[in-house]
């Protein structure tokens, strides 16, 4: 076994191979005409041809992410993922059982997010919110179930399906030393999306972040943080993007900036699943919405559609104070023990 200090040492070492190497492959993008990876090159020209897998840094520093490299991926442009046939969900989870040895965290969940829809996943904590994100995400083997993910099965092949999917998920991991340019060139470059400098700024710019392309990231604040992660879950131009809890710890101005954030993605044609513990956000933001608990799947609906179904409950009203809200509904339905 090494030593501590030994440890010490080789992760050091790590981190500066790792800092000058993106150093290195970002300063190798001064227009359209230079790949980022010259050994690896994604794409000759303007359009990128994806034919092998490749391990895929995430948001979280503690995840990585596989990647098939099968479809063409244009440039970044403001533009709709690719069309889906209309009628046609998105994302389809079927009876989704998912266990933590003798515990059942997710216990037959099935519902659908369609095309150009924000879909909110709402319960309390242990509910299964988070694992059923992380199967669809392919971070873990569900026992039992279906996901189809843009026609393709999740669990069958997962490669194709993750790039069809951009993740944010609660925490990030940037690298401490890296520009926020720097951040996003790199991720840019590992989805095989070329982008000229002036197309980085102006991915920056839309998220608000344009005065703040020379700070590194622990000079960011937490909103800045979450905006940052937000472009790089939509670098490559997903169909679906998937939001573990995107505004927690926000400030009010910072939450509704991301609100605006997510919103503007939904009005470009993308998908949107997020969980969240904020009903004024899911109220606001989403079109329908499914409340969890213990693992099932209790109610779901458009929000108004929540409160106009259980409004006369007599578990909603037990808890309600003057008119009915979402707020009610999740309590009533959920219960009001705390929970870990």
């Amino acid at each position: 076994m090494l030593a501590m200090s030994s440890v010490v040492t080789l992760v050091s070492v790590i981190l500066f191979e790792f800092t000058s190497l993106a150093r290195r492959l970002t300063s190798r993008l001064p227009g359209d005409s230079r790949r980022l990876i010259e050994a690896r090159p994604f794409a000759r020209g303007r359009r990128v041809r994806r034919n092998r897998a490749i391990i895929l840094p995430m948001v979280d520093s503690t995840e990585a992410m596989s990647f098939d490299e099968t479809q063409a991926v244009d440039r970044h442009k403001q533009k709709a993922p690719a069309d889906v046939p209309p009628g046609i969900p998105v994302l389809e989870v079927q009876d989704l059982h998912v266990s933590y040895g003798p515990k059942r965290a997710v216990d037959g969940v099935s519902f659908t997010v369609n095309e150009g829809e924000i879909f909110g996943l709402l319960g309390p904590n242990g509910a299964g919110k988070t694992t059923t994100l992380s199967a669809i995400e392919t971070l873990l083997q569900p026992d039992s179930g279906s996901i189809v993910l843009g026609g393709i099965d999740v669990r069958l092949n997962p490669l194709a399906a993750k790039a069809q999917m951009g993740v944010q998920l609660q925490s990030t991991g940037f690298h401490q030393r890296l520009t926020i340019l720097e951040i996003v060139r790199l991720f840019a470059g590992l989805y095989g999306v070329s982008a000229s400098s002036s197309e980085l700024l102006d991915m920056l710019t839309g998220v608000g972040l344009d005065e703040e392309v020379g700070k590194r990231v622990d000079q960011l604040s937490g909103g800045q943080r979450q905006r940052l992660s937000l472009l790089i879950a939509i670098v490559h131009n997903p169909r679906l993007v998937l939001l573990d809890e995107p505004t927690g710890g926000l400030d009010p101005q910072a939450r509704r900036q991301l609100w605006n954030r997510i919103e503007a993605m939904r009005e470009s044609g993308r998908s949107v699943l997020l969980t969240t513990h904020s009903m004024e956000e899911a109220q606001a933001v989403c079109d329908r919405v499914a409340i969890m608990d213990h693992g099932r799947l209790l109610a779901l609906d458009t929000p108004a559609g929540l409160i106009r179904k259980h409004k006369n409950d007599p578990r909603v009203r037990g808890v309600a104070h003057g008119r009915v809200t979402l707020d009610d509904v999740f309590i009533g339905l959920t219960g009001q023990d705390f929970r870990d």
